[in-house]
């Protein structure tokens, strides 16, 4: 039960920093993890500077790791941003640039055919795994985890289900089981007990080969609704605050398990684990929750969920890989959701086929202490409400420039003075205002599904079914 994971919170024993170690200095392919956590904020970890949210465990693997400030998401709603990550290409490119729901469960698929994560590593040899929320396609569509390079699948298939954390039903594979415990709105069965079960039973049961777990943990997005408020029960808080922070210590702690068996199996110094939200706060900084928790970090970052300042973009994010990993790390320098396939690949000796180029770079020697890979532009898009609201953002060194919606005017932003966006240049600097509009117009392809933010006169596009 969840009591007893509070009670782990101060179980963690410190260990010393180590020197990282030549990546390839053995013949063992390493094992890799990326754990995705839905809607965390940079502002909810202790290591980030949350005073209220206990985060040990997160808060103790960023001092044996790499921390990151600027680690940011594929875009800033939840399918596209995963969606980033399994293809490896940024919303100029990747298929998915939007959530859209499919009837009568699940999301639009990813396309068949599609080079993923998943299929470049079980080619080179790989056990394979994604626990939690899926979100790129139902069983029955070419976005199924088991079309893409997924052995085992473990919870909600679709992300509109997933709010919910006491469901009537989840996913084994591709078998559906029923939940009776939680029917007529019984709230018995905590979904995430079920699924991080489900991880440690599968690490646990990983052999020689290597293995790759894609651990897309729900926590603390959705209905905000916890089995135990543990430690935040008596706290003179409302009791959506307090479901909230116990979400986060939840998510803390079972991370902490994970690693707890890494080591146990002795496997830690062979694992990879990347760390990172998947496109910050679902809360607006200035609510009573945004507030409460001081999700914007005293106004460090501007904007939330579904926007495309840097609040939105950036995300909490770590690197572990205990000898290897610089430990005691934090940098500024940025990376992308969109690099982690072309650093797992590197990572697995894969080849990628010669037909497909991803847009992230490898980030391997960046992760031993080395610095982060040299690239023209980062480049985001998003299209909410059936395309009728489409923006997009692009940075390149330390300019940034967004389009707030559909045909409007670029606003400029130097990133190194002025990192809340608060002071629009855009006026003052007409030659890199032209030049982040030729960018943007080049980072792109055109898909009739997702309209050019550039066009005002954007019209409803729907997925079909």
């Amino acid at each position: 039960m969840i009591s007893k994971f509070f009670k782990m919170l101060a179980a963690m024993t410190p260990l010393f920093l180590i020197a990282p170690k030549a990546i390839g200095a053995d013949d063992r392919k390493p094992n890799l993890i990326f754990i995705l956590s839905d809607d965390v904020s940079m502002g909810d970890l202790g290591a980030y500077g949350q005073k209220l949210i206990q985060t040990p465990n997160l808060d103790q693997l960023c001092k044996e790791g790499t921390r990151y400030t600027s680690a940011y998401t594929g875009t800033s709603v939840c399918a596209p941003a995963r969606s980033s990550f399994f293809t490896g290409l940024h919303m100029g490119h990747c298929p998915t640039r939007a959530n859209r729901e499919i009837k009568p469960e699940g999301q639009l698929p990813i396309p068949e055919n599609t080079v993923t994560v998943g299929s470049v590593l079980k080619s080179a040899g790989y056990q394979t795994a994604t626990m939690g929320k899926w979100g790129m396609g139902m069983f029955d569509t070419s976005g199924s985890p088991f079309k893409n390079g997924i052995d085992h699948f473990f919870g909600y298939n679709c992300q509109r289900h997933a709010h919910s954390y006491f469901p009537t039903y989840l996913y084994n594979d591709d078998k559906r089981f029923e939940i009776p415990e939680n029917a007529n709105g019984q709230k018995k069965v905590y979904a995430q007990n079920l699924i991080q079960e489900d991880v440690l039973k599968w690490v646990n049961q990983q052999g020689d080969k290597p293995f790759f777990l894609f651990y897309a943990v729900t926590l603390p997005h959705g209905k905000f609704e916890i089995d135990d408020q543990g430690i935040y029960a008596d706290k003179p808080w409302t009791d959506l605050e307090k479901d909230y922070a116990a979400m986060v210590t939840r998510l803390d702690s079972d991370i902490g398990a994970l690693v707890k068996l890494l080591r146990d199996k002795g496997i830690a110094e062979n694992t990879l684990i990347i760390f990172s939200g998947d496109n910050g706060s679902s809360f607006e900084p200035n609510s009573a929750i945004g507030k409460r928790f001081n999700q914007a970090m005293d106004g460090k970052h501007r904007g939330f969920k579904r926007g495309m300042y840097e609040g939105a973009l950036r995300q909490a994010s770590f690197a572990w890989w205990p000898g290897t990993v610089a430990a005691g790390r934090v940098t500024e320098e940025p990376w992308a959701f969109w690099d982690l396939l072309p650093t797992f690949t590197e990572l697995s000796g894969a080849k990628l086929p010669d037909t497909f180029k991803p847009d992230g770079k490898s980030l391997v020697e960046f992760l031993k202490g080395g610095p982060a890979p040299k690239r023209d532009y980062f480049y985001w898009e998003l299209h909410e409400g059936q395309g009728t609201n489409s923006i997009q953002a692009i940075r390149w060194e330390d300019w940034k420039a967004v389009r707030p919606g559909p045909g409007k005017p670029i606003e400029l932003y130097d990133l190194s003075k002025d990192l809340s966006e608060s002071r629009n240049l855009a006026e003052t600097n007409p030659e890199q205002v032209a030049k982040a509009v030729e960018m943007m117009k080049q980072a792109r392809t055109p898909h009739p599904l997702w309209p050019d933010p550039a066009l005002a006169a954007a019209k409803p596009n729907k997925a079909k079914n």
